[in-house]
């Protein structure tokens, strides 16, 4: 059973990894070489999470068992037996994907019993937590998140309470993946799974300069997640490098049985895996798409765009070749439209929530408080999420919705949905192969982070485009504004490409090597973890 994150002393003796600085790859060398143990690395993990944790507000829910599981970890590679590639690594996993025994609250406080709501506890972990567990890693807890992952900018109304930037504490962290991209960014874990239906990953990864991999549609399993779209929600990593996030990526892809829609992946993930094609030299003759109006019909901000300059000319230093955007004159522009009261947001595709809900909530198990979309619909009715009030009150304005709302378990008629995406990717596939291009490049955000408390929104690059054609981005550090926000790119490219994705970003950080480590503040005191 989970409880809240309160963590037992650090324990003394044993110098602590630093954990700020770690990959997957150096944890693997310091076991190798016993520089220190799955249960020192938990260890300093939880103290970590100890300092740091009250100040931003990454965890919501720690899991008593960490230590203990580093130890079976460390007894099983003393006595010889094979351990998979996560073994003994610290992770963290976002609110809305379940694990067994562990409240599934979504930031909000009617599923949560001790704030007065329901209790939604799964019995079986979801699949890529499955995968996780089956690949060693040791989850430290659950991150929070905004309510129903309704904001792709910060938590700030989730039950436990807004989390912080760990980058620049005064601006929004990223959402929904808020505490994920937290938890990672301040060395708390070394690496955190993060969900997107609209920007959940790609948003906090660049708002907390790290690396974040939005899959295609199907490569990772989505069941046992709380669901804003299951034809939308793709679940991926949160890491501080290239590397580790492929590292991720390989043991989340696959095939389950239990989501249909993986069996389009099967054949797609590299034999040798998504860290095969990483090289320094993978940009070379490569014809990436430039951003611009034929894209999205928003302008950069001024320091974004000389950012965004600066980050062409690395590009072209690594040989890339780069097409001012090919986009102009497709009509690609003009297929995402606002979804009311938004200016930037089309909502395609979440129409069909109250039948995911439905799905979702039936996968609980038979003693789950609440069962269907009509139990849930009771518990939630003070605060209805689709009423005037409602943090989703604007999927009524899809036109589909409504009939989807008055019969949740029947499936859905999501017609719009599908041939908005059809024209989407028949627009990218011509545009690809009219001008030869490999990939996309972009910078995520348009200007520079909003501040934490406040209206602004981020504004993105790539979302909803990528999130209704179901494409893959990689997000990646490159930079930052002179407040010290940060900038990052985005590479986007055709279904199942992550492997020429990471190996473009790999190309790129391996360069430039952008990414500085922050300096952490305790609650109330300063303390430097210095710059790489």
């Amino acid at each position: 059973m989970s409880q809240p994150a309160t963590i037992p002393n650090e324990p003394t003796g044993r110098k602590s990894p630093d954990l700020a600085r770690l990959t997957v790859e150096d944890v693997q060398a310091g076991f190798a070489s016993r520089a220190y143990t799955a249960q020192s690395l938990i260890e300093a993990s939880l103290g970590r999470v100890e300092r740091y944790n009250t100040k931003y507000n990454a965890i919501i829910f720690l899991n008593p068992s960490a230590v203990d599981e580093a130890k079976e970890i460390d007894r099983r590679r003393t006595a010889g037996e094979h351990l998979g590639p996560l073994a003994g690594i610290p992770v963290v996993v976002k609110d809305t994907i379940d694990i067994a025994g562990f409240p599934t609250t979504a930031g909000w406080s009617l599923l949560y019993s001790k704030t007065g709501g329901a209790d939604l506890l799964p019995e079986h972990d979801a699949p890529v937590v499955a995968r996780l567990r089956e690949a060693g890693a040791v989850i430290i807890g659950k991150t929070n998140v905004p309510i129903l992952s309704s904001s792709g900018t910060h938590a700030n109304n989730s039950w436990a309470g807004p989390t912080r930037n760990v980058v620049v504490p005064d601006r929004a962290p990223g959402g929904s993946s808020s505490g994920t991209a937290s938890a990672v960014a301040s060395g708390m874990v070394v690496l955190g799974l993060a969900e997107e239906t609209g920007g959940s990953i790609q948003n906090p990864a660049a708002a907390q300069d790290l690396v974040g991999i939005k899959p295609t549609v199907g490569l990772v399993s989505n069941a046992g997640v709380f669901p804003l779209s299951a034809n939308r929600d793709v679940v991926g990593p949160l890491a501080r490098c290239v590397r580790d996030a492929a590292i991720c990526l390989d043991v989340l892809a696959g095939y389950t049985s239990e989501d249909p829609k993986t069996l389009a992946g099967v054949g797609k993930k590299p034999r040798e895996g998504y860290i095969s094609k990483l090289r320094v030299d993978a940009l070379k003759g490569k014809r990436l798409a430039l951003y611009g109006s034929g894209w999205r019909k928003r302008s950069l901000s001024t320091e974004a765009q000389q950012l965004y300059d600066r980050a062409k000319q690395e590009l072209e230093g690594l040989g890339a070749v780069l097409i001012e955007d090919p986009f102009s004159g497709s009509g690609f522009a003009d297929l995402c439209k606002p979804t009311s009261p938004f200016a930037n947001i089309d909502a395609h595709g979440l129409e069909s929530v109250p039948y995911d809900l439905d799905k979702y909530l039936g996968r609980l198990g038979p003693k789950a408080a609440l069962k269907t979309f009509a139990e849930f619909a009771k518990a939630t009715k003070k605060e209805n999420p689709f009423g005037p009030e409602g943090v989703l009150n604007y999927v009524n304005n899809l036109p589909q919705f409504a009939a989807i709302l008055a019969n949740p378990s029947q499936p859905p008629n999501v017609s719009e949905f599908i041939a908005l995406k059809m024209e989407c990717l028949t627009i990218f596939e011509e545009v690809f192969a009219r001008h030869h291009l490999d990939a996309c490049v972009f910078p995520q955000m348009l200007q520079e982070l909003p501040p934490l408390h406040g209206k602004e929104r981020i504004l993105a690059s790539t979302v909803d485009q990528i999130n209704i054609a179901g494409l893959p981005g990689i997000t990646v550090p490159a930079g930052y504004y002179a407040s010290g926000s940060p900038f990052s790119l985005i590479f986007v490219g055709r279904m199942w490409s992550e492997a020429e994705l990471l190996a473009y970003a790999y190309a790129y950080e391996s360069i430039t090597r952008h990414r500085k480590i922050p300096a952490l503040e305790m609650e109330g005191a300063a303390s430097a973890d210095g710059y790489s």
